[in-house]
């Protein structure tokens, strides 16, 4: 997969403005109620990543999970990574 443009990156994150782009990678945090519903989301995207072979960074802090994500083939931001972003969106409202 072929790393996109920072114009690309732009467009992008304008259709996901939770998430930002800091030094070749997305990122976006995410608070819940409480430290269940963090690891069950959490699970979740586990589950996904796997699905798809592409897993991103996640720190967990109390009711707040933060995933960072970039694909490293590619050096940089690619498609796959949006991909996780819009489906990490969906999981976190189940």
């Amino acid at each position: 997969m072929d790393k996109l443009s920072e114009a690309e990156i732009e467009q992008a994150i304008a259709q996901s403005p939770e998430w930002s782009a800091v030094n070749g990678e997305i990122t976006r945090t995410y608070l819940f109620d409480d430290f269940r519903a963090s690891i069950a989301f959490v699970n979740r995207i586990a589950e996904y990543a796997e699905r798809v072979q592409h897993h991103p960074d996640i720190l967990v802090r109390y009711n707040k999970v933060t995933l960072t994500v970039s694909t490293h083939d590619a050096g940089g931001i690619t498609q796959k990574d949006f991909d996780l972003a819009t489906e990490s969106e969906k999981l976190a409202k189940v």
